[in-house]
């Protein structure tokens, strides 16, 4: 007997970030390297004031922690985000199983089932998957590659406001394309928002990885928007701790946090020792931070050097985060990034991508397009280009 599965569940789209990972596990049985420029998982070294705090733990069994997280965490995110410029209190934080939970929680606590959030695409590709659980409509604003992803104007967020849409959701700095918001930009959603009545969720998990030398306006620092701004956050990147499973949702509506907080009791708790780990890793001093950045910052400046000197590659300005959406000149990226793993190999190696039509909401957008994680280091990456060059002058042309 068939069994139909849910309409959720058959929206679910798969994952561009993950989906090649059987064609990668061929290459590597067939003796090939692969180089991983598909997900964000950084190499950094994470704070050694995590695993201190680790070895530290005094138990003899592992507790649930409470729902919103453990007080003396809440706290110290606080802290943090107030040496930052957010005045925010340990009230106003839920800590959560990674900033994927803190997504799914302001979706579910903003939206009910068939109203619509606006997002900018291309857009981290798991905004369209969280929707999907939560049967929410993702109403895409479409950005340009010629135009390095800017934000669209006001006036086009504007346009696409329905009857049923309740918030907008923006990525600063951008994932998956670099870009960074001005104040200028923000001060315009924030007008909107309260002019329209909607949420603005913030997914400001990049932060810390700024280059464009001009100061990230948080959602938080918004002024009007107490009761309709969040902002999500996250220690998978700027600690380079995904394992840890944790993050932060950062709101100072009491209703919303009410909400939250019934989801949190929900799921019981997030993870207790990662929890004890990151409050280690809030005490790293600010060079930890800084020292990060230029890593980045250096990373970004090779690639784009290799990229720009490869016949046909569009490449945008990158302000932010440890991503690239770039324009190659092939038939098709799904394809591409396909034959890279199966058939493809140099001096060894090949290359794992992330085509960038699965960071589209709207069907056929992005077919050219592929995103880079920039998160090996400088000899690596290096590498990594080599092979991308060899591998474009080899693709059969259609």
């Amino acid at each position: 007997m068939n069994v139909a599965v849910s309409r959720r569940g058959q929206a679910m789209p798969a994952s561009p970030i993950r989906k090649l990972a059987a064609a990668a596990d061929e290459a590597r049985a067939r003796g090939v390297e692969v180089l991983h420029l598909n997900i964000g998982q950084p190499d950094v070294a994470s704070p050694t004031e995590f695993f201190d705090a680790i070895r530290e733990f005094k138990g003899d069994h592992l507790a649930y922690s409470p729902s919103p997280g453990i007080a003396e965490l809440r706290e110290a995110a606080a802290a943090y985000y107030r040496s930052r410029g957010l005045e925010v209190g340990a009230e106003h934080v839920t800590v959560t199983t990674a900033g994927s939970e803190a997504l799914a929680f302001a979706m579910t606590a903003c939206l009910d089932q068939g109203d619509e959030v606006i997002i900018p695409e291309p857009m981290y590709a798991n905004y369209i998957g969280f929707a999907a659980m939560a049967g929410v409509e993702v109403r895409p604003l479409t950005t340009q590659l010629s135009e390095s992803f800017a934000l669209p104007a006001i006036e086009e967020f504007a346009a696409v406001i329905g009857p049923r849409t309740r918030a907008i959701l923006i990525c600063n700095p951008g994932n998956p394309t670099g870009a960074v918001y001005s104040e200028e930009q923000m001060e315009g959603l924030r007008k909107l928002c309260l002019e329209r009545g909607l949420f603005l969720i913030s997914d400001e998990v990049y932060r810390d990885f700024n280059y464009s030398g001009r100061p990230i306006k948080s959602v938080l620092q918004l002024e009007g928007m107490e009761d309709r701004a969040i902002m999500i956050d996250s220690v998978s990147k700027r600690y380079s701790l995904c394992g840890a499973r944790l993050g932060f949702l950062v709101c100072r509506s009491e209703e919303i946090n009410a909400a939250v907080l019934k989801m949190a009791q929900a799921r019981l708790s997030p993870p207790t020792l990662g929890q004890v780990g990151v409050m280690g890793a809030l005490k790293a001093p600010e060079r930890y931070y800084e020292g990060v950045r230029e890593e980045y910052r250096r990373r970004r400046d090779l690639l784009v050097q290799r990229l720009s000197a490869m016949p046909g590659v569009v490449v945008p300005q990158i302000d932010g985060a440890f991503y690239a959406t770039v324009e190659l000149p092939v038939d098709n990226g799904d394809k591409f990034c396909e034959w890279l793993l199966r058939s493809f190999s140099h001096e060894g190696r090949t290359l794992m991508l992330a085509p960038a039509s699965g960071f589209y909401s709207t069907p056929g957008h992005g077919q050219r397009e592929v995103r880079i994680a920039y998160v090996l280091n400088e000899e690596r990456l290096n590498q990594a280009m080599d092979v991308l060059e060899a591998a474009l002058a080899a693709y059969p042309k259609a």
